[in-house]
This record gives structure tokens, sequence and C-alpha cells, in this order.
């Protein structure tokens, strides 16, 4: 594949300006995602649809979409890790999902989304074995399913606690999005939590990361934690970020040329929560391109 094959893709990729995540059940427990931006017009842009091919979708994105508003589709079963995983009435399956909501591309966290076979009762999501195999072989079924699918796709680094392999998180995906010329979601929430666990600082890897390959960002809220002694971040999409979240979107946007999209995961919280949140990334990030 050539080096410009990327640069060829991602031209045509829309700007969405920032979203707001959702998956099935969210809005019966949180916010009132379609209220919220009746409301807020210019604070929310697109709408990223968290799915698996078993449970589908509640009415949120049918209801979104039939309001011309675009959306991503964020796969929840997939694990990309493995080629085996990616059998052909999955991919049919997605690719039907994605085309009932018009979304502008695929993308999820690249971890083990499912133990054994594909089930609910297996569900439990793990990071990827940071090391030059484990690359490979997720790069080269990124790959498959770019090609089976026609969308781009956008491996995400996953939570975590415990990571095995020899790699620093970035120098893994760089790997991954370097051999598989794709696009990346880079969650900087997941990443913070990452450089905590690992004993980096913050910024440590973007050095050496392709930026250009960031095609969209996660930010959300963590809450820190005392276990053993230890402190660590559970991923609960609380309103606040931590404050490194918000350092690393002000060095990564300005320098991420391809970036075209900032999810806010932040669908359980209440409307005033996270208001002030919204407001700040649209700051950052306007939907529409200052150059445009």
């Amino acid at each position: 594949m050539s080096a410009s094959s990327f640069s060829r893709r991602v031209e045509p990729l829309p700007r969405l300006g920032v979203g707001i995540s959702t998956e099935l059940g969210a809005g019966i427990e949180g916010l009132d995602i379609l209220a919220f931006t009746r409301a807020h017009p210019n604070l929310v842009h697109f709408l990223e649809v968290g799915a698996d091919v078993d449970r589908g979708f509640d009415d949120l994105p049918a209801r979104w979409v039939g309001l011309g508003l675009p959306t991503t589709y964020h796969f929840l079963d997939i694990n990309l890790e493995e080629s085996e995983d990616l059998d052909d009435e999955w991919t049919r399956a997605t690719i039907a999902q994605a085309a009932q909501i018009r979304a502008a591309w695929l993308c999820g966290d690249a971890g083990l989304w499912h133990v054994g076979p594909r089930e609910r009762g297996h569900g439990v999501l793990m990071p990827p074995i940071l090391c030059e195999s484990s690359a490979h072989e997720m790069a080269d079924n990124i790959v498959r399913l770019r090609e089976a699918t026609g969308y781009e796709v956008l491996p995400e680094n996953p939570p975590a606690h415990v990571f095995l392999g020899d790699r620093h998180l970035l120098d893994y995906f760089a790997a991954v999005t370097e051999r598989a010329d794709s696009g990346f979601l880079l969650d900087l929430a997941h990443l913070a939590i990452y450089q905590r666990v690992a004993g980096h600082a913050p910024d440590t890897g973007l050095d050496g990361f392709p930026l250009e390959h960031i095609v969209e960002i996660h930010v959300a809220g963590g809450s820190p934690f005392e276990h053993a002694g230890q402190t660590f971040v559970d991923d609960d999409h609380s309103p606040e970020p931590l404050p490194e979240v918000w350092d690393l979107l002000e060095q990564v946007v300005d320098r991420a040329p391809n970036l075209r999209a900032i999810v806010y995961e932040c669908e359980r919280n209440a409307a005033e929560q996270v208001r002030p949140r919204f407001e700040r990334l649209n700051r950052v990030f306007p939907a529409v391109s200052p150059a445009s």
C-alpha cells in the first residue's frame, strides 16, 4: 500500500466538530441528547453510536439521523487483535448497521471485547499485548476490515490498569497505524490512565507518534481511587476530565492536521454538568475549520 494512501482517503472525511457518544439504553439513565442538542445546537454536532451486532440500536440513532445529523459507528464486539474474530457474518452485520445510521466511519477500542466466542456473556474489554507481532496482526485486520466494509477504520487505545508487552502504548499504536496506513482514534482519558499506571509523564511518547494519523479524539471524565496503597483512575465517564487530559488536548489539537472530530463521552450525566465542557471543547476545536 502506498505511503500516500491514507492522505488520499482522509481528505474527503467530513470535519464533524464536537460530538457526544451513546449506546443502547444510555438515554434511560442519563442525558436526553436530543433535547440537549435542540437547546444548544452549536455545542453538539454529531453522535457516536456504540453498538454490537447482537443488540443493535435503541431509537435514538434513528431519530438523530432523521434530523439529518451525522454519526459515527463505534463497535463494541470485535477483537481487532484476533484475525479469526473478523468473520464474514459479523462484517456483513456491521456494514448494515453502519449504513443504517449513515456513519461517517467505523471506530472502536482495539482490544479484546470478548473472550472465546462472540457472546454477550463473554464480554470484557482488555488491552492488546503491546508487542510487535500483535501490532502486525491488528494492522492487517484493520486493512481487511477497511477493504471489506469500504469505511475508514479507526482503532482506539483502550482503557486498562494492567498492560502486557514491551512497547509503550503509543509506540504500539504508531506501529499499527503505520503498517495499516490507517487513521487513529486517540482516547486522551485512556492515555492519561495508562501514563499514570506506567509511571510516565502525561505526554510521554507523543513526540514519536504520527499525529497526522489522528482523525478522532475522545475526552471523558475519570475518578481517582485507592487500592492496596496505590492510586488508580476509574474510566467512569464522569463530567470532569483529568487535568492532564485537557493539557494533552491542547497539545494534540494543534499538531493533528487531519483531526476531524472530538467526542465528549458524557451521556450518563446531567445537562448542567456537561454544558461547560462542551463549550470548552468547541473553543478548542470549532465545527468549522478557521481556514475554511
